[in-house]
């Protein structure tokens, strides 16, 4: 190793030279060559004494001064961090006054109208083409496409479709199901048999069918007063309560109705969609869906009941098990998420007389083991069902019997 000093105006520039070595070693039978270089340093150092240190303690001895330089040459590809904070731009200007947005407008719009356009590198000509002009490919004389399919088809069925008309082969295509080659007009007419609409053949204008008009839904009159009187006092006639799309029912009165459902015995269905259902009345019907043992159907559609208070609901309908069917779709959250659905789906499971659930299920494995569970109920209800069918006729046939021998003696 030598070094050879340089002085240029008051500089000493040093200049190291290196020099490797070769070692040959010879054998008998060949030759060796071994070349040996000297490991890379960066200032002074070798890269692998790099590997330990500690990036947290060099930083920390950085000067604020030295970590804004570092910071302008490195650019952190972090989505999380503002763009305020990626960008090496500094503004040092103090603020001239608050943010006045129109003003700012104002200034854009002038600023780009006052900067003129730059100017073109070559100017526009009047019947100049620049660049390759298109030019249409040839074709002959004919329009046609030139790449057709051909299809074997049989002498008889040739000569029928050749001989078709538009109708028939319209028709011929609805039955085939290739919807894209007609609307929905002709669809429907040649399914229901009722003829083509006239002008609406395969180089007819296809138009949006107008829409029928249908008279709004009427008000529901129901008294909420003289139903919740009904429900307390257990009217035998009342079987079937609808309060749906009912606007400013007081929680007062969703009480005294849930108050009054406990002691009843003869209502089957409760209707409550779009009446404005909350958490906290959602856990009075459960309270009272625990304790009534005739209701079958149970709708609460369209309210602003949370996950938490659908799981409410459907856990109280293991205590009596006489509900079949419970719809609860279009809450407030419409994701119900992935632990409030399997949670659902245990005590689904856990039901035995549920038949119908009304649910918006995202995960299919919740789907599918709740609808397993649903059908496997419908099938024992089925069976239940033919079983006490055939124990009602053995009864009446063995009191005929008995009533026959008691009429011959």
């Amino acid at each position: 190793m030598g070094s050879v000093e340089e002085i240029y105006e008051n500089e000493i520039h040093r200049t190291i030279t290196r020099r490797t070595s070769f070692k040959i070693q010879e054998t008998s039978s060949k030759k060796t060559t071994t070349m040996t270089t000297a490991p890379a340093k960066l200032y002074g150092k070798n890269l692998s004494d790099y590997d330990e240190l500690d990036v947290d303690q060099l930083l920390s001895q950085l000067s604020p001064e030295e970590i804004s330089i570092l910071a302008k040459e490195v650019d952190p590809d972090d989505n999380l961090l503002p763009p305020s904070e990626r960008c090496s731009y500094e503004c040092n200007k103090e603020a001239t006054g608050p943010l006045n947005r129109k003003k700012l407008i104002e200034h854009i719009n002038k600023q780009a109208l006052e900067t003129p356009d730059l100017p073109e590198i070559k100017p526009y000509v009047a019947g100049t083409v620049r660049g390759k002009k298109w030019v249409a490919p040839e074709t002959n004389g004919n329009t046609e496409h030139e790449d057709k399919i051909a299809i074997d088809i049989d002498d008889e069925y040739g000569d029928a479709l050749n001989t078709a008309s538009q109708e028939e082969i319209i028709d011929l295509a609805a039955i085939l199901g290739f919807h894209s080659m007609m609307n929905q007009d002709q669809y429907h007419a040649s399914l229901l048999n009722k003829g083509q609409p006239i002008g609406l053949g395969w180089d007819g204008v296809t138009k949006a069918t107008q829409p029928k008009v249908y008279p709004p839904e009427p008000p529901n009159q129901t008294d909420p007063e003289d139903s919740i009187k009904r429900v307390r006092d257990d009217d035998s006639k009342l079987l079937d309560l609808n309060w749906n799309n009912i606007k400013n029912i007081s929680d007062e009165k969703f009480e005294n109705l849930f108050n009054a459902l406990v002691e009843n015995t003869h209502l089957e269905t409760l209707s409550l969609v779009n009446v404005g259902l909350t958490d906290r009345l959602a856990d009075k019907l459960a309270e009272a869906l625990e304790k009534n043992c005739t209701l079958r159907v149970c709708n609460v559609e369209t309210n602003f009941i949370s996950p938490v208070g659908i799981i409410h609901l459907v856990k109280s309908l293991l205590k009596q098990r006489s509900l079949e069917e419970f719809r609860a779709t279009n809450q407030r959250s419409q994701v119900l998420g992935n632990k409030i659905e399997m949670e659902l789906t245990k005590l689904i499971e856990q039901n035995p007389t549920i038949l119908r659930l009304g649910l918006h299920l995202e995960y299919n494995d919740a789907r599918h083991r709740i609808a397993s569970h649903l059908q496997r109920n419908i099938d024992r209800n089925c069976r239940l069902g033919v079983q006490a069918k055939f124990k009602l006729a053995e009864t009446i046939h063995n009191n005929q019997s008995s009533f026959e021998i008691v009429s011959t003696e």
